[in-house]
C-alpha cells in the first residue's frame, strides 16, 4: 500500500486524526488486515472545511484560468492511467471486486477527469433579450466548498465523477470516503499532491459515516453536498444539510428491472442480464436486480440464466474470477436474511442461496449467485435492495403487466428493455419511472457522458455528463442599462 495510507490529506498535508484513533481496513477476500486509517472526527472535518474555504477564496485559486483547470484535470487523468495496475490492485484489495472490473473502474476514473477537463473552459452563460437599452446576461459561478460522501462499492469511480466536475467549475472539495474502502481516495490525494493544484482545494477526511460523515453533512460552511448510499443514510444527510439550507445531490440506489420480451435477441439479453446482477458481486446501485420475463419464454430463458449462474467462477478478486467476495460480514448477513425470507415465503430458489467457500480463502465473504423465481412483487425481496448476486424473477403476459411490474417499487434508477419491436420499446421507455432507460443494452460503456440519477427514492439531481455541472455552479443574472 501507499506510504501515506495511514494518514488523511488536509490542506496539502498528510496527518493523523485529532483523536489519534484509527480504523482497521480488511481484505474481504480473506479477512486479512490491509492497513489502518485515521478515525476522523468533528475537529478534523472543521479543519478540512476551513482549508477548502481559505483555498477557494484565495487569490491563487481565483487567478487560475479556466483552461488551466482543464490542463490540471487532464494531467490527473494521465497520472491515473500511468499507475493503472497499482491503483486497480488497491481497489480490488479494498472492495474484493475482480481485478478486471477494478481496471475498468480506473479507466472510468481517468475518463471522468478527461471529460471535465474538456469542459472547464466551456461553462457558458447566456444573453437574454429584455428591451432596447438593457443588456441582460447570466454567468455561472462556483458554489464554493463542496462535500462528497463516497460509497464503498465503487469508491474511485464515484469520487472521480463528482470531484472532477466540482474542480472543473472552480470549487474546493472535501471528500469523506467509506471507511471500508478508502485506499483509492487517498491515492487520488497523492496524485493531486504532485500537481500544481493550490493546497486546500482537494481534501480527504477518513473516518466512520456516523462521525466524520455526519459532521460533514451538518457543517454550516458547506455549499453543496453530494451523497451516494442508502435511502436511510441519504435521508439523514439531507436532513442535516437542510439545517443550513445546503443543496444536495442524492443517488440512493435502485431495484432495477430487465424486461425481456419473447421477440428479443436471447443471447444478447442473457449476457447482459447475467452481467448486470453479478458485477461487483451484485453490490451495484444500478444492478439489474429484477428479471421480468414474458410468460411464453419464461421457463426457457430462466433455465438458461440458471445454467450461466452455475458456471460462474467465484474467488478472490485478485485472481479475476467472475464473482468476488461480498464486502463485509454485515453485508453478507443481510443477504442471508433475504434468503431466509425467501424460504419462509416458499419462493423457488433455483440456484445458489448460500455462502460459497473457496479453497485458500475460506475466511472470505463469498456468496453463490442466486436466482429466486415466482417472487411476490410486493415482498421485501422485490421491494428492497438486497445488494448481492441475487436475481428475483417475475412473469408477465403483455406490455401493461410488464410496465406495472417495472414501476412497482419505491426506486427508479435504471431499466433495461429487450425487444425487437422498437415501437414497444419506446412506449415503455416513455412510461417507466427511471432516470436511465437502456433498450437492447445495459450500461452503455460506463455512461461517462450520460446523465445518471433516479426517480422516487433513488434520489434526485444528476451526476455524470454536462448535467453534473449544475450541481456545482449557481446562476447570477446581470442587467446593464447601456445608456443613461
Amino acid at each position: 500500500m501507499e506510504k501515506n495510507m495511514n494518514r488523511m490529506y488536509i490542506n496539502g498535508e498528510w496527518m493523523e486524526s485529532a483523536s489519534k484513533e484509527t480504523i482497521k481496513v480488511i481484505n474481504p477476500s480473506n479477512l486479512e488486515t490491509l492497513y489502518f486509517i485515521p478515525r476522523g472526527c468533528q475537529e478534523d472535518v472543521d479543519l478540512a472545511v476551513k482549508a477548502a474555504r481559505d483555498a477557494f477564496e484565495s487569490h491563487e485559486w481565483q487567478q487560475v484560468k479556466p483552461y488551466e483547470r482543464g490542463v490540471l484535470l487532464y494531467n490527473v487523468a494521465q497520472a491515473i492511467r500511468n499507475e493503472k495496475e497499482a491503483i486497480a490492485e488497491m481497489e480490488t484489495l479494498d472492495c474484493g471486486k475482480p481485478i478486471s472490473q477494478a481496471k475498468a473502474d480506473v479507466e472510468a476514473a481517468a475518463r471522468y477527469f478527461e471529460y471535465y477537463a474538456g469542459v472547464a473552459d466551456k461553462v457558458l452563460g447566456e444573453t437574454i433579450p429584455i428591451e432596447p437599452g438593457i443588456l441582460d446576461y447570466t454567468v455561472r459561478e462556483p458554489v464554493g466548498v463542496t462535500a462528497h460522501i463516497i460509497p464503498w462499492n465503487y469508491p474511485l469511480q464515484v469520487l472521480s465523477r463528482s470531484t472532477a466536475a466540482a474542480i472543473a467549475t472552480w470549487n474546493a472539495v472535501v471528500v469523506k470516503p467509506a471507511e471500508d474502502t478508502p485506499a483509492t481516495a487517498l491515492k487520488l490525494a497523492a496524485i493531486f499532491d504532485e500537481t500544481n493544484l493550490p493546497k486546500g482545494i482537494f481534501n480527504v477526511v477518513t473516518g466512520y459515516g456516523h462521525e466524520a460523515g455526519a459532521a460533514l453533512s451538518d457543517h454550516p460552511n458547506i455549499n453543496h453536498m453530494t451523497f451516494t448510499g442508502s435511502v436511510e443514510t441519504g435521508m439523514a444527510v439531507m436532513t442535516a444539510a437542510s439545517r443550513h439550507v445546503t443543496p444536495v445531490t442524492l443517488e440512493l440506489g435502485g431495484k432495477s428491472p430487465n424486461i425481456v420480451f419473447e421477440d428479443c435477441n436471447q443471447d444478447e439479453a442473457l449476457d447482459w442480464v447475467t452481467r448486470s446482477i453479478i458485477q461487483n458481486a451484485g453490490q451495484t446501485c444500478s444492478a439489474g436486480a429484477r428479471l421480468l420475463v414474458q410468460s411464453t419464454i419464461h421457463e426457457e430463458f430462466v433455465g438458461k440464466i440458471c445454467e450461466r449462474m452455475n458456471a460462474l467462477v467465484i474467488g478472490p478478486g485478485i485472481t479475476d474470477p467472475d464473482i468476488g467476495p461480498i464486502l463485509s460480514e454485515k453485508q453478507i448477513n443481510r443477504i442471508e436474511s433475504f434468503i431466509d425470507l425467501a424460504k419462509i415465503e416458499n419462493v423457488d430458489i433455483l440456484v445458489g442461496g448460500e455462502r460459497a467457500y473457496i479453497s485458500d480463502s475460506d475466511q472470505g465473504y463469498y456468496f453463490k449467485p442466486t436466482v429466486l423465481d415466482n417472487v411476490d412483487p410486493l415482498s421485501k425481496l422485490s421491494q428492497e435492495e438486497i445488494f448481492g448476486p441475487v436475481l428475483t424473477v417475475y412473469s408477465f403476459d403483455n406490455e401493461e403487466e410488464a410496465l406495472k411490474l417495472a414501476n412497482g417499487t419505491q426506486y427508479g434508477l435504471v431499466a433495461g428493455i429487450w425487444t425487437k419491436d422498437i415501437g414497444r420499446a419506446h412506449r415503455l421507455a416513455d412510461k417507466i419511472n427511471a432516470g436511465q432507460i437502456f433498450i437492447n443494452n445495459y450500461g452503455a460503456g460506463g455512461g461517462i457522458q450520460m446523465p445518471f440519477g433516479g426517480y422516487k427514492k433513488s434520489g434526485f439531481g444528476r451526476e455524470k455528463s454536462l448535467e453534473a455541472l449544475r450541481n456545482y455552479t449557481q446562476v447570477k443574472n446581470i442587467a446593464v442599462k447601456t445608456y443613461l
